[in-house]
Protein backbone atom coordinates (compact mmCIF):
# COMPACT_ATOMS: atom_id res chain seq x y z
CA UNK A 1 0.00 0.00 0.00
CA UNK A 2 1.42 3.29 -0.80
CA UNK A 3 2.15 6.02 1.19
CA UNK A 4 -0.67 8.07 -0.27
CA UNK A 5 -3.52 5.69 0.49
CA UNK A 6 -2.65 4.86 3.95
CA UNK A 7 -2.53 8.52 4.50
CA UNK A 8 -6.37 8.84 2.50
CA UNK A 9 -7.63 5.99 4.62
CA UNK A 10 -6.27 6.98 8.08
CA UNK A 11 -7.47 10.87 7.10
CA UNK A 12 -10.73 9.49 6.34
CA UNK A 13 -11.18 7.47 9.31
CA UNK A 14 -10.45 10.74 11.33
CA UNK A 15 -12.56 13.01 9.20
CA UNK A 16 -15.76 10.97 9.03
CA UNK A 17 -15.46 8.32 12.11
CA UNK A 18 -13.26 10.44 14.47
CA UNK A 19 -16.20 11.31 17.33
CA UNK A 20 -16.80 7.52 17.58
CA UNK A 21 -13.83 6.26 19.19
CA UNK A 22 -11.42 8.50 21.15
CA UNK A 23 -8.95 6.13 21.18
CA UNK A 24 -9.16 6.00 17.18
CA UNK A 25 -8.76 9.37 17.04
CA UNK A 26 -5.66 9.71 19.40
CA UNK A 27 -4.31 7.14 17.10
CA UNK A 28 -5.12 8.70 13.89
CA UNK A 29 -4.18 12.01 14.87
CA UNK A 30 -0.92 11.46 15.88
CA UNK A 31 0.13 9.36 12.98
CA UNK A 32 -1.07 12.65 11.38
CA UNK A 33 0.82 15.08 12.97
CA UNK A 34 3.89 12.65 12.85
CA UNK A 35 3.43 12.15 9.08
CA UNK A 36 2.06 15.68 8.07
CA UNK A 37 5.40 17.73 10.08
CA UNK A 38 7.65 15.23 8.40
CA UNK A 39 5.69 15.58 4.90
CA UNK A 40 6.61 19.66 5.52
CA UNK A 41 10.36 18.75 4.91
CA UNK A 42 10.20 16.28 1.98
CA UNK A 43 10.41 13.32 3.64
CA UNK A 44 11.49 10.04 2.30
CA UNK A 45 8.32 7.52 2.58
CA UNK A 46 10.14 5.51 4.89
CA UNK A 47 10.54 8.23 7.56
CA UNK A 48 6.97 9.69 7.21
CA UNK A 49 5.92 6.37 8.08
CA UNK A 50 8.11 6.31 10.66
CA UNK A 51 7.35 9.63 12.22
CA UNK A 52 3.76 8.89 11.70
CA UNK A 53 4.26 5.65 13.53
CA UNK A 54 6.45 7.11 16.30
CA UNK A 55 3.34 10.24 16.62
CA UNK A 56 0.54 7.58 16.90
CA UNK A 57 2.25 5.79 19.66
CA UNK A 58 3.29 8.91 21.33
CA UNK A 59 -0.55 10.18 21.46
CA UNK A 60 -1.83 7.25 22.14
CA UNK A 61 0.60 6.55 25.37
CA UNK A 62 0.27 9.94 26.75
CA UNK A 63 -3.42 9.72 26.58
CA UNK A 64 -3.41 6.89 28.64
CA UNK A 65 -1.47 8.33 30.89
CA UNK A 66 -3.22 11.50 31.19
CA UNK A 67 -7.17 9.79 30.13
CA UNK A 68 -8.33 13.04 32.02
CA UNK A 69 -7.01 15.20 29.92
CA UNK A 70 -7.85 14.04 26.42
CA UNK A 71 -10.21 15.72 24.97
CA UNK A 72 -7.44 18.75 25.82
CA UNK A 73 -4.93 16.49 24.28
CA UNK A 74 -6.82 15.18 21.23
CA UNK A 75 -7.83 19.13 20.53
CA UNK A 76 -3.88 19.68 19.94
CA UNK A 77 -3.21 17.11 18.23
CA UNK A 78 -6.38 17.56 15.49
CA UNK A 79 -5.04 21.41 16.05
CA UNK A 80 -1.40 20.76 15.44
CA UNK A 81 -2.58 18.73 12.37
CA UNK A 82 -4.38 21.88 10.98
CA UNK A 83 -1.84 24.02 11.69
CA UNK A 84 0.79 21.88 9.83
CA UNK A 85 -1.68 22.14 7.01
CA UNK A 86 -1.75 26.08 7.54
CA UNK A 87 1.70 25.84 7.44
CA UNK A 88 2.43 24.51 4.31
CA UNK A 89 -0.62 26.69 2.87
CA UNK A 90 1.10 29.69 3.43
CA UNK A 91 4.53 28.65 2.25
CA UNK A 92 4.62 27.97 -1.11
CA UNK A 93 8.12 26.40 -1.97
CA UNK A 94 10.45 25.92 0.65
CA UNK A 95 9.16 26.14 4.35
CA UNK A 96 10.69 28.12 7.02
CA UNK A 97 11.08 25.81 10.17
CA UNK A 98 10.24 28.95 12.67
CA UNK A 99 6.85 30.14 10.92
CA UNK A 100 6.03 26.31 10.61
CA UNK A 101 7.06 25.50 14.38
CA UNK A 102 4.64 28.87 15.39
CA UNK A 103 1.69 28.11 13.30
CA UNK A 104 1.51 24.62 14.20
CA UNK A 105 2.13 25.70 17.81
CA UNK A 106 -0.46 28.11 17.73
CA UNK A 107 -3.16 26.69 16.15
CA UNK A 108 -2.69 23.36 18.33
CA UNK A 109 -2.53 25.26 21.91
CA UNK A 110 -5.90 27.37 20.36
CA UNK A 111 -7.26 23.97 19.57
CA UNK A 112 -6.67 21.95 22.51
CA UNK A 113 -8.48 24.72 25.07
CA UNK A 114 -11.50 24.59 22.47
CA UNK A 115 -11.61 21.28 22.95
CA UNK A 116 -11.41 21.53 26.39
CA UNK A 117 -13.85 24.11 27.10
CA UNK A 118 -16.65 22.45 24.44
CA UNK A 119 -15.16 18.74 24.52
CA UNK A 120 -17.37 16.85 22.07
CA UNK A 121 -18.49 19.81 20.17
CA UNK A 122 -14.81 21.01 19.05
CA UNK A 123 -14.08 17.76 18.85
CA UNK A 124 -16.11 16.83 16.18
CA UNK A 125 -14.92 20.02 14.49
CA UNK A 126 -11.36 19.22 14.70
CA UNK A 127 -11.52 15.55 13.67
CA UNK A 128 -13.00 16.43 10.42
CA UNK A 129 -10.39 19.69 9.73
CA UNK A 130 -7.59 16.78 10.90
CA UNK A 131 -9.03 14.16 8.62
CA UNK A 132 -9.52 16.33 6.08
CA UNK A 133 -5.77 17.82 5.95
CA UNK A 134 -4.91 14.51 6.10
CA UNK A 135 -6.79 12.97 3.25
CA UNK A 136 -5.60 15.93 0.31
CA UNK A 137 -2.08 14.97 1.64
CA UNK A 138 -3.00 11.30 0.74
CA UNK A 139 -4.54 11.96 -2.29
CA UNK A 140 -1.66 14.72 -3.59
CA UNK A 141 0.99 11.73 -2.80
CA UNK A 142 -0.86 9.66 -4.67
CA UNK A 143 -0.83 11.17 -8.37
CA UNK A 144 1.31 13.90 -9.40
CA UNK A 145 -1.79 15.51 -10.80
CA UNK A 146 -3.21 16.38 -7.58
CA UNK A 147 0.54 16.94 -6.16
CA UNK A 148 -0.67 20.69 -5.35
CA UNK A 149 -3.32 19.46 -2.49
CA UNK A 150 -0.64 18.41 -0.83
CA UNK A 151 1.70 21.29 -1.55
CA UNK A 152 0.08 24.12 -2.80
CA UNK A 153 2.74 26.74 -4.36
CA UNK A 154 0.06 29.08 -7.29
CA UNK A 155 -2.08 30.88 -5.74
CA UNK A 156 -5.20 29.00 -7.68
CA UNK A 157 -3.49 26.18 -6.28
CA UNK A 158 -3.34 27.61 -2.71
CA UNK A 159 -7.21 28.79 -3.36
CA UNK A 160 -7.89 25.14 -4.48
CA UNK A 161 -6.46 23.20 -1.67
CA UNK A 162 -8.47 25.44 0.61
CA UNK A 163 -11.55 25.02 -0.57
CA UNK A 164 -11.21 21.33 -0.43
CA UNK A 165 -9.93 21.41 2.41
CA UNK A 166 -13.15 23.42 4.05
CA UNK A 167 -15.37 21.37 1.82
CA UNK A 168 -14.09 18.15 3.26
CA UNK A 169 -14.34 19.13 6.69
CA UNK A 170 -17.84 20.48 6.22
CA UNK A 171 -18.56 16.82 5.13
CA UNK A 172 -16.55 15.01 7.99
CA UNK A 173 -18.87 17.00 10.32
CA UNK A 174 -22.39 16.40 8.36
CA UNK A 175 -21.09 12.66 8.52
CA UNK A 176 -20.16 12.56 12.06
CA UNK A 177 -23.21 14.25 13.06
CA UNK A 178 -25.99 12.49 11.54
CA UNK A 179 -24.35 8.93 12.38
CA UNK A 180 -22.82 9.47 16.31
CA UNK A 181 -25.59 12.11 17.36
CA UNK A 182 -25.56 10.48 21.00
CA UNK A 183 -21.73 11.17 21.22
CA UNK A 184 -22.78 14.71 20.90
CA UNK A 185 -25.79 14.71 23.01
CA UNK A 186 -28.23 15.42 20.04
CA UNK A 187 -31.78 14.22 20.30
CA UNK A 188 -32.86 13.33 17.35
CA UNK A 189 -36.79 13.08 17.43
CA UNK A 190 -38.61 13.98 14.54
CA UNK A 191 -42.01 15.45 14.31
CA UNK A 192 -44.46 14.12 11.52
Amino acid sequence: MSGGIAVLLIGALLCFYGIRSMHLAVLAAGFGLGWLVADLFNASLATLFLFGLIGAVVAWVVTTLVFKFSAYFIGGLTGAMAGAKIADVLQPGDNNWALSAIVILAVGVAAAFLADKFRARALLWLTSIGGASMILTGLGSMTGALEFLRHPEAGWQQVTSTLAWIGLSVAGWIVQRRLFPDKLGINRTRTA
